[in-house]
């Protein structure tokens, strides 16, 4: 499959009769996991990512580790790969405009890319570089846009809605293929954004959010599941780690776990 086809592949993910659901992965060796499992595309989680690296999430890891780990994931999986590419890595247009072109040359055909607490030109302008980096490569690179209203309370709870869908608008029209709202949970709220965005609306697995019917229900073309795995995966690795530790070989339970074969037969081939 060509990068060209999975990025027309995960586009049409997106139109479909329930959500697209992600369980993000943060490595070649998670990403092979979720395929094996039957999902439909990969995604990565920008903090599974940074802290596989060694590194903590919000703009910190450097962009040679971020794009090894693309490659490595790219050349694992045949699913079509999505990006979290936090907030471009700079705040100047033409280098995240840069950093697009090289994430597709790593094997990306979509990137997320998110506001947080800048002014929303700024993401408008790099989601703008975006477009250009997707035809300097040729690649019809979908691009999520990150709209962290809820997730920051940027402002007060009766303003989100408006705020969110303003946002929306002007990421709309710089180019942006979705809106992605984490920490958005309210069905009213959700149905009105879903409704009125004029593109597919991604949500964050988060406390409080409906459950899959409902959400389908509702309008919701996209569920990440963002660093949720992750961090329980780390829970269960420092629970395991910290009874090594105290009490010896007997503390590591066998309940639960993949075998070796079952883990190695994940990995090989492609």
């Amino acid at each position: 499959m060509s990068q060209t086809e999975n990025a027309q592949i995960f586009r049409a993910l997106h139109q479909g009769e329930t959500p697209l659901l992600l369980a993000n992965a943060w490595d070649a060796g998670t990403a092979r996991l979720v395929e094996g499992l039957g999902a439909k595309a990969v995604a990565t989680t920008s903090a599974g990512v940074a802290w596989s690296n060694g590194y903590p999430d919000g703009d910190a890891l450097p962009m040679a580790l971020l794009l090894a780990s693309v490659r490595a994931i790219s050349q694992s999986v045949r699913l079509p790969l999505t990006v979290d590419i936090e907030g471009g890595y700079s705040d100047d247009p033409d280098t995240v405009e840069s950093n697009i072109v090289q994430v597709i040359e790593a094997g990306g055909i979509g990137i997320n890319i998110e506001d947080g607490a800048s002014p929303p030109a700024l993401l408008a302008a790099k989601i703008a570089g975006a477009r250009r980096a997707a035809e300097r490569t040729g690649v019809p690179l979908y691009v999520n846009a990150r709209v962290d209203v809820y997730l920051f309370g940027l402002v007060p709870e009766e303003q989100r809605v408006a705020e969110t869908l303003a946002r929306a608008k002007q990421y709309r029209e710089a180019g942006a293929d979705g809106i992605f709202v984490p920490a958005l949970t309210e069905p009213g709220a959700i149905a009105e954004i879903a409704g009125t965005v004029g593109l597919p609306l991604n949500l964050l697995a988060w406390p409080g959010l409906p459950d899959l019917a409902t959400l389908t229900k509702l309008g919701v073309k996209r569920i990440s599941a963002g660093s949720g795995i992750t961090q329980a995966v780390y829970g269960k690795a420092a629970e395991l780690a910290r009874s090594f530790l105290a009490e010896g070989p007997t503390a590591l339970s066998r309940d639960g776990v993949m075998s070796h074969a079952e883990i190695n037969a994940l990995m090989k081939g492609r």
